[in-house]
């Protein structure tokens, strides 16, 4: 058992130290990251394709990279927004890597790009675990998938900088609880910020731009109680902010 612990251990760290390295690199390009993970049928492909649309219409630089184990489906979508997408095929892994990314942005990233946006592929499991060398991380459920899901995922949604709440326009049909979610969420992740979207009706997604282009301008994120703790708590200690 030790052993498996420490080669994981050590896997992540040559990952968070390839991860560092990116997120210098990309700043200095003017670039910023935002690295989105959900489970499966959160809409978060349905949600970026507004998102993609609406930030290149402020005249942002915008591109987007999505990946899966299979298909270009999301890549077809997002590609109807009319920025530059790319599709990565993981081919089974079930999450992007600091190095992956790297490798998939050469000769690929339009200069002068402001905002990547990446869609990682779709749980909310191994994801979480690895720092991409993004500016912004969002984690994002939908209230179809219930309000202790924080709980089950705590590194997941312990380790964002914003947590976005989707297909909001069911809730009443669901009985979805925001307030036992909103406190689910301050229990693995105290402060942290909490959005409304729906993009079947487009609640939210003007204001969802506005917090990426404020960060892609320099604005400040928060930060996790379990990034600042790391490796201490169990935990991988996630993207600096």
């Amino acid at each position: 058992m030790c052993r498996v612990v420490d080669v994981r251990q050590a896997v992540l760290a040559k990952n968070d130290a390839l991860a560092g390295a990116l997120r210098a690199e990309l700043a200095a390009r003017g670039t910023a990251v935002v690295n989105l993970l959900s489970s499966p049928g959160s809409g978060k492909t349905a949600l970026l394709e507004q998102v993609l649309a609406r930030t290149s219409a402020r005249g942002v630089p915008t591109a987007a990279l999505t990946a899966d184990l299979a298909t270009e489906n999301d890549a077809t979508r997002l590609a109807r927004s009319g920025v530059p997408v790319k599709q990565v095929l993981t081919g089974g892994l079930c999450h992007l890597e600091a190095a992956q990314l790297r490798a998939q942005l050469e000769g690929w990233l339009p200069a002068g790009t402001r905002v990547l946006y990446v869609e990682n592929v779709g749980n909310l499991v191994c994801p979480a675990s690895y720092d991409l060398g993004e500016t912004l991380r969002i984690t994002l459920m939908a209230v179809t998938e219930g309000e202790d899901k924080p709980l089950k995922y705590p590194t997941a949604f312990g380790l964002a900088h914003l947590v976005v709440l989707t297909k909001t326009d069911l809730a009443r049909a669901v009985g979805f609880d925001r307030a036992e979610f909103a406190q689910n969420v301050a229990r693995v992740n105290p402060g942290v910020e909490l959005a409304e979207t729906s993009a079947r009706t487009g609640e939210g997604v003007e204001a969802l731009v506005e917090r990426v282009v404020a960060v892609a301008q320099g604005g400040g994120v928060h930060r996790p109680a379990m990034a600042v703790a790391g490796p201490a708590t169990g935990e991988p200690a996630g993207s600096p902010s």
